[in-house]
């Protein structure tokens, strides 16, 4: 008899607070709202330096976000032609496609940033928040491209044979018939890996940009206040974290009411 293959999932992006998953719904609920308590705590009965620090985060907080929205949207549009590429019957399509995964996953995203925004800088001179998105979305591109190839062939190859034989093309059986459908397989994991995408834009600090936790860290040199910093920038995150949790949570069951009959 053989045996069942269990495929474990593991991702650095969020839990997802899914319904059906009481657990976990209620740990996003216990989460949240110790997050919010301390937040409020700090800032209200504590507002020296929290409030003070507070003040300085809004336009580090629009930086992060700018580079997240801006890196996922990049990612997903690089990811969908890195998967089509690595279904491609072109061998030479799917191989620049395969070796593009292999490279860039085997870098990590630190070492990537660094390469773009100083090594290449004797080349090509790049903005700072230009650097950041470029490399968040290339990095994060080859990880969307297994999700959307993985998504791609979850589905039935008859969905395939039934558009081709209506005369449809192979390009118009893609995106009408079989990405629409994929579509629900790919969100989950495309949302961990937004998650995790606006948790690693920490990183673009050492690109000199003014994000979430460069702000935090400047006001740490001046202040020497490390704790009282890195405990309001670390529930900050937590916060933003838990709230797109959320958000992928909802987009997952409307998705599915889509789909029931």
């Amino acid at each position: 008899m053989a045996e069942k293959q269990v495929t474990i999932e593991v991702s650095d992006g969020a839990a997802i607070p899914r319904t059906g998953d009481r657990g976990l719904v209620s740990a996003w609920r216990l989460s949240f709202l110790i997050a919010l308590a301390l937040f409020l705590y700090l800032i209200v009965f504590r507002q020296e330096p929290y409030l003070r620090l507070l003040k300085l985060l809004p336009d580090g907080i629009i930086v992060t976000l700018e580079v997240t929205c801006a890196s996922i949207g990049l990612s997903v549009v690089i990811g969908l032609f890195t998967g089509l590429g690595r279904l491609s019957r072109n061998r030479l399509v799917n191989l620049v496609a395969s070796t593009y995964v292999e490279v860039v996953r085997g870098i990590p995203l630190l070492v990537q940033l660094f390469y773009l925004y100083y090594a290449l800088a004797r080349f090509v001179l790049l903005p700072d928040m230009a650097a950041a998105v470029i490399g968040m979305s290339v990095c994060y591109g080859a990880y969307m491209g297994e999700v959307f190839r993985a998504g791609i062939q979850s589905i039935d190859r008859g969905q395939t044979e039934a558009a081709m034989s209506l005369g449809l093309n192979r390009m118009q059986t893609m995106f009408s018939v079989i990405l629409p459908q994929a579509w629900r397989t790919i969100l989950p994991p495309v949302g961990n890996e937004s998650i995790a995408l606006l948790k690693d834009t920490s990183l673009v600090s050492i690109l000199a940009v003014s994000d979430l936790l460069r702000r935090g860290r400047e006001f740490a040199a001046e202040s020497f206040l490390y704790f009282e910093t890195y405990t309001l920038i670390a529930i900050v995150y937590l916060l933003i974290t838990l709230i797109l949790s959320k958000l992928v949570s909802l987009m997952e069951e409307r998705l599915g009411q889509y789909e029931r009959p």
